[in-house]
C-alpha cells in the first residue's frame, strides 16, 4: 500500500486529526505573519548586521515555513481526494492550470466553501 493511500485512509478515519492539520496550517501562516510584522525592526536589524549569512538563513527559514504550511494543508485535504487522485494537488485551483492569481484565489475560495458544506 502506498503512502498516499495510507494517508487518505487514515485522514478519512480520523477526521479530527485532518482538521487539526488544516487548523495548524492556518495558525502557522498567521503566526508567521504576526511574528514578522510584530518584530520587523529587530529582524531587519539582524539581517543588516551580516547580510551575507543572515539573508540566506532567513530565506531558508521562510521556505521551510512555507513547506510545512503546504504539507499540513495537503494532509488536511487528502481525505477529500478521489481514490484515483494523488494526495497532493487536491485544490481545483492548481489543477485548472490558469496563471491568473485572481482566478486561482477565486477557485480556492470556491473550494473552501465546498469543504465547509461537506462538514455541515
Amino acid at each position: 500500500m502506498s503512502v498516499c493511500k495510507s494517508l487518505k485512509g487514515y485522514t478519512r478515519k480520523h477526521e479530527r486529526l485532518a482538521d487539526i492539520f488544516s487548523l495548524l496550517a492556518v495558525a502557522l501562516l498567521f503566526g508567521t505573519l504576526y511574528i514578522v510584522l510584530a518584530y520587523h525592526t529587530p529582524i531587519v536589524s539582524w539581517l543588516k548586521k551580516d547580510a551575507v549569512i543572515h539573508v540566506p538563513i532567513a530565506m531558508a527559514l521562510l521556505l521551510f515555513d512555507i513547506f510545512i504550511i503546504y504539507m499540513c494543508l495537503n494532509i488536511g485535504a487528502a481525505r477529500f481526494a478521489d481514490e484515483d487522485e494523488s494526495c497532493f494537488h487536491t485544490f481545483k485551483g492548481r489543477r485548472a492550470g490558469s496563471g491568473s492569481i485572481g482566478v486561482m484565489f477565486n477557485n480556492w475560495l470556491h473550494h473552501m466553501e465546498q469543504v465547509g458544506k461537506k462538514h455541515r
